[in-house]
């Protein structure tokens, strides 16, 4: 009979802590300073019982940054199944913990992860603070996008750079294109001097090279690379990842120059409720809105809306045109998090972007869209987006991702009409397998893209219209290989079969070397591809008067990259710390597309290079963070970038491509003045001369740009816990690309009239004359709620 109740006890005791590793809920006894812990605890008749068998205690964790509570880390007991989430105010608490010793692993998204010991001791609470320290969260970030594995970014192979959403806070700007500017080595390049519409460049490469993806998806590409950058609020931003190079073997298509990754927020982080307006002196008005509730007993929703308007018509530079386009956007975000057995993933997240913009004649309104009275370029967008992800419910870690995106565009430029619609579905199915030293991940992924427009780009030789729909079905695998301790080796290969350009093959490799925990050198090589989509890229073509011309056919571009990285942290007396980020890198491009303006005024002439095009330099960034409060991040880019064509009497000619600095700084500064709870933040950039494209010898419009330069400053005031209070100047030197220059847009006064190439000195009407924003110094005053 002992024997018997002893085995039913171990029975009960065994399935109570069963359920407890599935699910974890409030305790309703906690006190309001722990309300929202998560506590693992037994809760049976027969623990009185169990106790006397099985000796257990309490653990209390508080999870700290530089003695400031770090909200909702994860807390996990390893070779366990206790583990957790912590609250708004750092603290977890486990329950009826068998008595011992444990490694326990604290990790939070924009802090990294922490190793402890902890020991738990029979019949008592036990409390353990996991503090991490001054600066590690600037180089112990979580990130995904290198390897699509969740890991610390010191521990990841391939480089990888991580700007949280308090980095973008010290500069607050309406959407993502705008606040990428402070970023070393990336630059928002706007490409029209009338609409605004731009893209992003990363080491000096144009933006159709830049892969810009949401939680992982590439859904922001062809048509949205141009025009629906500026949709995407700041706001539901978490942290933005940056790879620079070819990743290719991942990602596929365009991820050729680089790719940057969009983390949004995960719901059961957020706040709330959160509010982000602001105003500036030239009349511009952003608000972001954000709450979030539970649905059912296992579902938290994330709700996000951002009004954008802008409606102040300014010509301060006296050409008859708007210096800066007029806008009315709305955008509308919300994400799904599902609770499930085993912590396994499911979310769905959808966005919609609406987007009503014009620029040209001051005297413009839309009843003359279209006509050819006043020129405009006028600009409606609507697109949506859905994203899903899905962890498989089976033994090996197996997630399903999703996405579908439909991007609808309505423009006018003058009176050429662009109608464009452009649909892409996406499918990926990821296997994440651990063996040994091996960490393996296999996936298949599936891309179909529908493309149509007015122009002849989507025509038969007959002019009958004909959709571009591209098939790109891929595999790839990847094998992160630990030798000892201190040695990592990567090797990936992907194949995709394109419908039209045939198979396409982009090897990678990979190797780390941890000299030590302070020291890590890196090295990766891999190759690249993009194909070409001319009428979504090339916005010249529309917004002028030039004839796009396409000799011979046009094959997919191919690179080859190799890169070296070297990061180090140094850690001073009285908890001062510096970190340092280096990157050689050396890229080389066979069939390389550049469209050639200057052989004929009248048109844009594409064909495939023969030759070669090359982009290499240097950067670095250097972190600083002081315990008196002051911290910053600076950095610096040379960019050697050319491309060398052979001509029929095999002459090489080299030629720098136009907006290509030749080399950039940036630098963000912050000093808090804890006795006032006042922050200030000084933040800014720097461009070395970029070669411009003017339209031959007769324009008297400079043909290099000089050094220019973007400073802001903000002072934030925090002293309530809900709200802050933040303004500042934006544009402090106050610095315009019109000065000292004749005018920028080129034939204001007859914008409809026809180029005569015979006639040189008759400049056609051009507004891609355009390197830097328009707006000239403002100030700006907002308010940050945030309710928890």
């Amino acid at each position: 009979m002992k024997v018997f109740l002893t085995v039913l006890l171990w029975f009960v005791s065994t399935l109570t802590l069963l359920g407890q590793s599935d699910s974890t809920k409030l305790d309703s006894d906690t006190s309001n300073t722990q309300s929202d812990s998560l506590q693992l605890s037994i809760k049976s008749p027969q623990t009185d019982s169990l106790r006397k068998m099985v000796q257990t205690g309490a653990l209390e964790v508080i999870v700290t940054s530089e003695g400031k509570p770090v909200e909702f880390a994860s807390v996990n007991l390893t070779n366990s199944k206790f583990s957790g989430v912590a609250d708004d105010k750092g603290y977890f608490k486990f329950s009826a913990v068998p008595a011992g010793e444990y490694q326990m692993v604290v990790s939070a998204v924009s802090h990294g992860k922490l190793k402890l010991q902890a020991t738990v001791v029979p019949d008592t609470v036990s409390k353990i603070v996991a503090n991490y320290k001054l600066g590690s969260n600037s180089l112990n970030e979580v990130v995904v996008t290198g390897t699509m594995k969740e890991v610390s970014r010191m521990e990841s192979t391939v480089p990888v750079e991580v700007y949280s959403s308090t980095f973008f806070r010290k500069n607050p700007t309406a959407c993502v294109f705008e606040s990428l500017q402070n970023i070393n080595g990336v630059r928002p390049q706007l490409n029209c001097n009338i609409c605004n519409t731009g893209d992003i460049h990363i080491n000096g490469l144009e933006g159709p090279y830049t892969m810009i993806m949401i939680d992982g998806m590439p859904i922001v590409s062809g048509l949205s690379s141009v025009y629906g950058l500026s949709g995407i609020p700041n706001a539901l931003i978490d942290r933005i990842e940056i790879v620079k190079g070819p990743a290719s073997s991942l990602y596929g298509s365009e991820a050729v120059g680089g790719l940057i990754n969009l983390i949004t927020k995960n719901p059961a982080n957020a706040p709330v409720f959160s509010a982000d307006v602001f105003t500036t002196s030239w009349g511009e008005v952003n608000n972001d809105i954000g709450f979030k509730f539970n649905a059912f007993k296992k579902a938290t929703v994330l709700t996000g809306i951002n009004y954008f308007k802008y409606g102040n018509r300014i010509d301060n530079n006296n050409d008859n045109f708007t210096d800066v386009t007029l806008q009315d956007r709305i955008s509308l975000f919300q994400k799904w998090n599902f609770e499930r057995k085993q912590k396994r993933i499911f979310s769905l997240a959808g966005r919609y972007n609406y987007e009503d913009r014009w620029g040209g004649d001051v005297t413009w309104n839309k009843s003359f869209r279209g006509g050819d009275q006043r020129y405009a370029e006028s600009i409606y967008t609507k697109r949506w987006e859905l994203i899903g992800n899905y962890q498989l419910p089976v033994k090996e870690k197996l997630l399903l991702a999703m996405s579908f995106n439909n991007h609808d565009q309505n423009s006018v430029y003058g009176n050429t009409p662009y109608l464009a619609r452009q649909t892409i579905g996406f499918s990926q199915l990821t296997w994440d397998k651990e063996l040994s030293n091996h960490s393996l991940l296999v996936g298949t992924a599936l891309r179909y893209t529908v493309y149509d427009d007015n122009t002849p780009g989507t025509a038969s030789p007959t002019l009958e219209n004909r959709p571009d729909k591209v098939w790109l079905p891929g595999i790839f695998v990847q094998d992160e290989i630990s030798l000892k301790d201190k040695h990592k080796v990567l090797l990936g290969m992907r194949y995709d079969y394109n419908s039209v350009h045939g198979n396409i093959f982009t090897p990678r490799v990979g190797y780390k070397w941890s000299v030590n925990e302070n020291n890590i050198l890196r090295f990766n090589a891999g190759t690249g591809f993009r194909v070409v989509s001319l009428f979504t890229e090339e916005h010249a073509a529309l917004t002028g008067g030039r004839e796009v011309v396409v000799t011979g056919k046009l094959q997919p571009e191919k690179s080859y990259n190799a890169n070296i990285n070297y990061l180090k942290k140094i850690y001073l007396p009285n908890e001062n710390f510096i970190g340092f980020d280096g990157s050689i890198w050396y890229t080389r491009f066979q069939n390389q597309i550049i469209p050639d303006y200057e052989t004929d005024v009248t048109k844009i002439i594409y064909n495939n290079l023969e030759g070669y095009a090359i982009s290499r330099g240097i950067s670095a960034n250097m972190d600083f963070n002081f315990s008196n409060g002051l911290k910053m991040l600076i950095g610096g880019s040379y960019l050697d970038v050319f491309s060398k064509k052979t001509n029929q009497q095999n002459v090489n000619s080299k030629n720098r491509p136009f907006l290509t600095e030749r080399w950039t700084g940036t630098w963000s500064i912050s000093y808090k003045v804890k006795k006032l709870n006042l922050g200030i933040d000084y933040t800014g950039n720097i461009y070395g001369p970029m070669r411009l494209p003017t339209i031959g010898s007769a324009d008297p419009r400079r043909e290099t740009s000089p050094v220019w330069s973007l400073q802001n400053i903000q002072l934030t005031y925090s002293g309530n816990k809900r709200y802050e209070i933040f303004g500042g100047v934006k544009n402090l030197l106050n610095w315009t690309p019109a000065r000292n220059q004749p005018f920028l847009i080129a034939r204001t006064n007859d914008p409809f009239g026809n180029p005569d190439p015979d006639n040189p000195k008759d400049l056609p009407f051009d507004p891609s004359y355009v390197y830097a924003p328009n707006q000239g110094i403002r100030g700006f005053l907002g308010l940050r709620v945030n309710v928890k």
